[in-house]
């Protein structure tokens, strides 16, 4: 069957057919042609697929974030990065992978990154003096920490196809998230420094207090889901749920800035994506479930058995083979889809699967700002209409360099995925 599958999905994928259609198709079209098996096993193993406790958080952690950006809790963290750091070179451009840093610690969700922090932080770089494709590459580029620091959508997703620790996974991605979000820093600076972007201006003492104690509802919020996980109160599904609660009742009660009207446009906003990726999840384990079942999984560990014997080569292919797939494919199907299949491969070379993971969502988050896919990409154009298109890919360039040399780092020195993990 998966000589009839993958031909027929890499043919609906360049004729710009939606991922989930195109899986699910492609599948259907598997199963007809071969005849061993029933076509209402698609609809069946795709229910499968979404009938899970854990996936919950998907929805959760979404509808937190449209939580955070209408409460003004993305507003009020802007200004505690702007009272810390806005006074260096690039300051606005500092501020705003700061916030997105603060926000991935609760949303979990690239896009949702880009369009809470962006929406504030772009029209304010601009109207400072900033490069319009610069700002808006930024941003989208800074978004990606939102799948890096825990809580993340896709360590969820790799957890369930692989049956990995998600609380594990979570603390695996804490360093390399911060790693992250630093080279996003350095590269803003040194842009900032040759193209003279200026600095705002310094927040004194009283400014900082000011704006610490204003955000320090919103800085107990992954501090509440994280310790909650660690220290073994609830689970990653129920820690979403306490998100959602708890993003409610600041933006209630303690900000005022929620009403009835803006609740019913988060539960809309988070329902869509979240809809998106559940489809795209289901049909992507009906497509699992044939490969597997055509002992696939195996067989390519068979064969890059006989093409090295070598680890490091293993991840250096393994890599590039992600970068190619995270410009083609949304990120949480491309995991469902291949995380089954690597799985036998990390066991036959004794890789980490919670190490390989990190490496996995750092791959396919660096496709996020690469076409023709690109998504934080097209979200981020999305926050000014009047910037070209080609304008920003150029700009986002020596961001995705500086990526891809930390993702040979965390490749390679597994030690700074794995460290936090050990205290669990």
């Amino acid at each position: 069957m998966t000589e009839i599958l993958l031909p027929c999905l890499l043919l609906l994928i360049v004729l710009n057919v939606p991922i989930a259609f195109s899986i699910a198709l492609a599948t259907s079209l598997a199963i007809y042609s071969v005849g061993k098996a029933p076509l209402f096993l698609v609809s069946q193993r795709m229910f499968t697929g979404v009938d899970s406790f854990t996936l919950l958080a998907i929805p959760l952690f979404m509808l937190a974030g449209s939580f955070m950006e209408k409460g003004g809790i993305s507003r009020r963290l802007i200004d505690l990065a702007g009272a810390f750091v806005g006074h260096a070179y690039g300051g606005l451009g500092i501020i705003a992978v700061v916030a997105c840093m603060f926000f991935a610690a609760i949303s979990g969700s690239a896009p949702a990154t880009v369009l809470a922090i962006g929406s504030i932080m772009v029209p304010a770089m601009i109207e400072a003096g900033y490069d319009k494709a610069f700002s808006v590459a930024l941003m989208a580029a800074a978004g990606i920490i939102g799948v890096l620091i825990p809580p993340s959508i896709p360590f969820v997703t790799y957890g369930v196809s692989t049956n990995a620790s998600i609380g594990k996974l979570f603390a695996a991605g804490i360093i390399p998230g911060i790693l992250s979000g630093l080279v996003l820093i350095l590269i803003c600076y040194v842009i900032s420094r040759v193209n003279g972007y200026k600095a705002t201006a310094l927040a004194g003492r009283a400014g900082r207090l000011a704006a610490l104690r204003e955000a320090s509802w919103c800085i107990l919020m992954p501090v509440i889901i994280l310790g909650g996980i660690y220290g073994g109160i609830f689970t990653p599904t129920e820690s979403a749920a306490v998100a959602c609660l708890y993003a409610l009742f600041i933006g209630l009660f303690i900000y005022k800035e929620l009403n009835l009207k803006l609740i019913f446009q988060c539960l809309h906003q988070a329902a869509v994506p979240s809809a998106m990726v559940l489809l795209i999840i289901g049909c992507a384990t009906a497509m699992g479930w044939v490969t597997t079942a055509e002992r696939a999984p195996h067989a390519v560990a068979a064969y890059m058995a006989q093409v090295t014997d070598s680890r490091l080569i293993i991840l250096m292919l393994l890599n590039v083979a992600l970068l190619l797939v995270g410009c083609l494919m949304e990120l949480n199907a491309a995991i469902i889809l291949l995380g089954p299949i690597i799985l036998p491969m990390l066991l036959q070379y004794k890789i980490d699967p919670i190490h390989f993971g990190v490496v996995m969502v750092v791959n396919l988050a660096i496709g996020l700002l690469t076409p023709p896919l690109g998504i934080n990409l097209f979200v981020a154009n999305g926050l000014r209409k009047d910037v070209i298109f080609k304008d920003i890919v150029i700009k986002v360039l020596p961001m995705v360099t500086g990526l891809i040399l930390l993702l040979l780092l965390l490749t390679y020195v597994p030690q700074l995925s794995l460290f936090l993990t050990k205290f669990l």
